[in-house]
């Protein structure tokens, strides 16, 4: 155990939204801890050093592992899913559907790919009409969200994608281009490497469905239409999906088209994502970075999520087999902006690169390491080939003895590592910056809506009560934005939520050159933020209630802070 200046939470207003948020009804802070660390225990000793890591907030497991595990009701510990196949068929589309209200009404978010869905206008020859496309049936998955929302206590966050190359892609870039349609989707684009390429030599892209080229387009002006939206209304999101797959550790048995609401985890179909990120504040002393206490909990928190996939709930049957199956993880980290500052790194300069790659580096090999002892011990995901697994891209990035340890034992999760918002869990952490963003600001006012009135709190950055000042997420340049982004995305196996806050003096030239420049860098897709255009954040701001609810992912533009939950 390493020392700590206090157990649990300082700041009223993250006491306030832990007890909202995660605990059972009479649960104190301690209780919660208890609670969560006894449903993932191994044995006694790991339940202690688990529940040291819990009740220090050095670790910090996403929203559903803290309020369903070890819980009497019936959720889900998983954040999010993806959907199976939508088809295009009517079965196909209600079955769908159907699978997303349950996945919903259990706590998950979901993705969807709608790129198998004919295009508008194209003849239906059993009915001898024409189909109305891919953008309206989203309606019907969009009820669908509004409905549970409206009789639970969490309201679903979904991401729907659409292939670049679909006929309908402009019809679905506008999408969203006012404040009542979609309302329950964040959407993304799926682009391409071939559209990249088209774009880069200005040469004609076609669009296609089932092999059939419906028309081609200009890729300048397409792109332009894409980043016009995304300039004015945020949306739509940009994945690059052909990156992603060609990174995917199971390039040899799935393919990738969607991502979790806030995609840090692009998923096949049925995928589940299981989040959970590192405190980093709660390793610095005296301006020093304890890489000892942080990698040993890395061993002890990778052994307790790997339980949570054989403890928590599904709401699917199908969402089970393909998380048991794979045993997919994502570990991150949050409060990475003012654990740097607090050891005199300010963001995006060189220290703050190389404390970050370090970091990094700590955190993917030791993840892995940590699961190759669990393979050894208890069995590798039934899916391990250990050939193909070890010619995945990103595995050859694993440091050599890292590489030689799964070649010797195997391993028990395909994936390990996703940079996730945060938003949250590091408000609840007294605030720290979430994720790996800088404070969007050193302190603010907060209104908590209550039946009975509200209440407003000064909310103070975590390092800035530390007496360390920062720059914040607007006084940092777009690039410097992205080059972050790039940096962390080389270190992690299915990838990173990260907002490119661009401010007023970027123009619109620049704004697209971003763009291009993270799919040059590697990454696999890229958000900004721009306060300047028509709607504020992602989805609609979103004010706090008693009732815990949670938006498809949004940037509230009083914090700076993407949620999701």
């Amino acid at each position: 155990m390493i020392p700590n200046r206090h157990y649990g939470m300082t700041l009223p207003i993250s006491e306030e939204i832990d007890t909202i948020k995660y605990r059972q009804k009479g649960e104190d802070f301690y209780s919660k801890i208890v609670r969560i660390a006894g449903a993932l225990k191994d044995n006694a000793t790991h339940f202690e050093e688990f529940k040291d890591a819990l009740r220090t907030m050095r670790f910090l497991p996403a929203g559903r592992v803290q309020n369903a595990m070890g819980a009497t009701r019936k959720t889900t510990a998983f954040n999010c899913f993806v959907s199976g196949t939508i088809d295009d068929s009517m079965d196909s589309i209600m079955g769908r559907a159907s699978q997303a209200a349950e996945t919903m009404r259990r706590g998950g978010g979901i993705g969807y790919d709608f790129s198998k869905l004919r295009p508008r206008g194209d003849l239906i020859k059993s009915l001898d009409s024409k189909a109305s496309g891919a953008v309206s049936f989203m309606g019907i998955f969009d009820s669908v969200c509004q409905t549970i929302a409206s009789s639970g206590h969490r309201r679903g966050a979904q991401m729907g994608v659409l292939r670049i190359d679909h006929p309908d892609i402009e019809q679905f870039i506008t999408a969203k281009q006012n404040s009542t349609s979609l309302t329950g989707f964040n959407i993304s684009v799926g682009v391409t490497d071939e559209f990249m390429r088209c774009l880069k030599e200005e040469r004609p892209f076609p669009l296609t469905y089932e092999g059939k080229v419906y028309k081609e387009v200009d890729p300048v002006a397409l792109w332009d239409m894409i980043m016009r939206s995304t300039w004015d209304w945020a949306e739509p999101g940009v994945l690059f999906i052909d990156t992603i797959n060609n990174m995917n550790n199971l390039h040899y048995c799935e393919t990738i088209a969607a991502t979790n609401p806030c995609g840090e985890q692009p998923l096949p179909q049925f995928g589940a994502c299981l989040l959970g990120s590192f405190n980093l504040t709660k390793y610095v002393w005296d301006k020093t970075f304890d890489f000892g206490a942080y990698v040993r909990d890395i061993y002890v928190v990778v052994r307790a999520m790997d339980n949570v996939v054989d403890r928590t709930i599904y709401p699917l049957e199908e969402q089970k087999a393909e998380a048991l199956n794979k045993r997919r993880m994502g570990l991150g980290v949050t409060g990475l902006a003012n654990a740097a500052e607090m050891c005199g790194y300010p963001y995006a300069s060189k220290g703050f690169n190389e404390f970050t790659e370090k970091v990094m580096t700590e955190l993917r090999d030791h993840c892995y390491s940590a699961s190759c002892d669990l393979a050894k011990e208890k069995g590798s995901f039934p899916l391990y080939d250990e050939y193909q697994y070890l010619q995945s891209k990103f595995v050859k990035t694993l440091s050599p003895w890292v590489q030689d340890k799964i070649k010797e034992c195997g391993i028990r999760n395909s994936h390990l590592t996703s940079i996730a918002p945060t938003g949250t869990i590091s408000l609840t952490a007294d605030n720290v910056s979430s994720g790996i963003e800088p404070p969007y600001s050193l302190y603010y006012d907060r209104t908590i809506q209550q039946f009975d009135g509200h209440s407003v709190q000064r909310v103070e950055d975590y390092a800035y009560t530390q007496g360390v000042s920062s720059r914040t997420a607007n006084e940092i340049s777009a690039r410097e934005h992205l080059s972050v982004l790039a940096l962390v995305s080389k270190y992690v196996d299915s990838a990173v939520s990260k907002t490119c806050n661009v401010g007023n003096n970027v123009n619109y030239q620049e704004f697209k050159e971003l763009y291009t420049e993270a799919w040059e860098l590697g990454c696999k897709g890229i958000t900004t933020f721009r306060a300047a255009g028509k709607r504020y954040g992602i989805l609609n701001e979103v004010v706090e209630e008693d009732t815990p609810k949670a938006e498809a992912c949004f940037i509230d533009p009083a914090t700076g802070q993407k949620e999701c939950e």
